[in-house]
Parts: structure tokens; C-alpha cells; sequence
């Protein structure tokens, strides 16, 4: 089993929500990547979403591209991801690490390096945007004898039965797109979102985790009431964008966006 099941239950036991920021890993430097993510769980991060920058990341708005050619500028790939995970590791043993991505950098691993090297390295689960379930038979039961989570994305669009599917092939938690269109996308509407977690609820016992439009801590605190977690992304990655290169300008935004969104969902 991974972190991520044990974390969630553990905090529902607490009456608290889950708290998952999302940065892309080697923005703006490898070197800021690591470091970064045990500041994140330092400000009160509960499970950690680590983007593997793609050339064509197309679930992404402009800002999370940026971060992605950004980073592979840097020449990072999939391997060096999966050793700051590693990395992570020494000093973290607690908190789930969820690789997102896409799947031709897994492809071009291949599935079953990928998936030996994933749990060597202690990644908890794997969302893969453009990996639907019907194309994932391959690939799943790897993930499953591995202990790694396949995590799903579910829209607002999306079908009773494409959820049920999801629900059924998912583990560790449903990431619910909050909103039509790509990441950083505003215009959310609380009413829709309690909507569908309705109907979602209906579908399948796994926690929820909302995500796409979530840019502060009042909005992280609305969100935390329908869903079992936040997700916060764009609003992370635009902060690290400001700072222009500075790293400790960048590391102090960050944390501080997500202190402040812990102290809203504990309010």
C-alpha cells in the first residue's frame, strides 16, 4: 500500500482536509526542487504533486508551460525526477509524492523500468492526464503489484459511468477538475463543484481532491468544505514564475501561499 490511503484516513480521523500543492520539478532550477518540496510540508502540505515537465503538456495553461520549458532547459527528464523523489526520500519517509505528468516520457522509459524505478525511488502514485482508463490495462496491474496509486482526473463533464470506471480502476483519491479547460483557468463556481461531488460521492468511496482555479486561501477553504483535498498548482507556480529566478524570493512565496491556505482549511 502507498502513503496516500493512510495519510487520507489519518486526516479524516482529525476532521482536517488534505492539503496538495504542485510544482514542477526543475522550475526553476533542479537544485530549488527538492529543498522546495520539505519547505511545502514545512508550511503544512499533506501530499505532494510533483509535475515531470513535458514539451507538450497539453492540459496545462500558459503558466505550468512556462515552468515546463523552464525546466527543460535545464535537461530535466523523468530519471532526474524520479531521483529527487529519491532524493526526497532521505529525509522524508512520510509524505506521499504523486508524480503528474504525461505518457510519453513513461513510454519512453518504458512501463515496467518506469514502474521498478518509481518504487525504488518511493513515488506513491502516478496521474497520468492523457492516459484514460480504457487504454490502461497494461499498465495498471504493474502499478498495483508495485503499490503505487494510478490516480484519475475527472471533469465536469465527465459520464456516471466514466466515473464508476474511474472509481473502480482508481486508487488513493479522484483529482476533480474543478472547471472546463486547462490548469490556472478561472471563472470556478462553488455551486457547480458541489454539484458533481454529489454526484461523484454516489459513484465511488475514494476521497476527492479538487483542483484547477484554486488561487488563495479563501478559496482553498470553500473547496476544502465540498471535497477531502485541495489541490493548489498554477497559483504556486505563477509565484515561483514572479521571482524571477531568485530562489529565496521564490521559496518564501511559496511557502507562504500554502501556510496561509493550512491555517484556512484548520480555521
Amino acid at each position: 500500500m502507498s502513503r496516500i490511503t493512510p495519510k487520507l484516513e489519518s486526516l479524516k480521523r482529525a476532521g482536517r482536509k488534505a492539503l496538495i500543492p504542485f510544482i514542477t520539478a526543475g522550475d526553476p532550477t533542479p537544485e530549488f526542487t527538492v529543498p522546495a518540496l520539505h519547505a511545502l510540508v514545512e508550511a503544512g502540505a499533506d501530499i505532494i504533486e510533483l509535475g515531470v515537465p513535458f514539451s507538450d503538456p497539453m492540459a496545462d495553461g500558459p503558466v505550468i508551460q512556462r515552468a515546463s520549458e523552464r525546466a527543460l532547459a535545464h535537461k530535466m527528464s523523468l530519471r532526474k525526477v524520479l531521483e529527487q523523489v529519491r532524493e526526497f526520500r532521505q529525509k522524508d519517509d512520510s509524505t506521499p509524492v504523486v508524480l503528474m505528468g504525461y505518457l510519453n516520457p513513461v513510454e519512453s522509459l518504458g512501463y515496467r523500468n518506469f514502474v521498478d524505478k518509481a518504487r525504488e525511488a518511493g513515488v506513491d502514485g502516478v496521474l497520468t492526464v492523457d492516459m484514460p482508463p480504457e487504454e490502461s490495462s497494461e499498465f495498471l496491474p504493474m502499478l498495483d503489484e508495485a503499490g503505487i496509486d494510478p490516480i484519475f482526473l475527472l471533469a465536469p463533464n465527465s459520464t456516471d459511468k466514466r466515473i464508476a470506471k474511474m472509481g473502480q480502476l482508481g486508487r488513493g483519491y479522484l483529482y476533480y477538475v474543478s472547471l472546463k479547460g486547462v490548469t490556472g483557468a478561472s471563472h470556478l463556481n462553488l455551486d457547480d463543484v458541489a454539484h458533481k461531488i454529489k454526484e461523484i460521492r454516489q459513484l465511488t468511496s475514494l476521497p476527492i481532491a479538487v483542483g484547477f482555479g484554486v488561487k488563495n486561501a479563501e478559496t482553498a477553504a470553500a473547496i476544502s468544505k465540498l471535497g477531502d483535498g485541495v489541490v493548489v498548482g498554477s497559483a504556486l507556480v505563477s509565484k515561483i514564475e514572479a521571482a524571477g529566478g531568485d530562489t529565496r524570493l521564490a521559496l518564501k512565496e511559496i511557502t507562504a501561499l500554502i501556510s496561509s491556505m493550512r491555517s484556512s482549511l484548520d480555521a
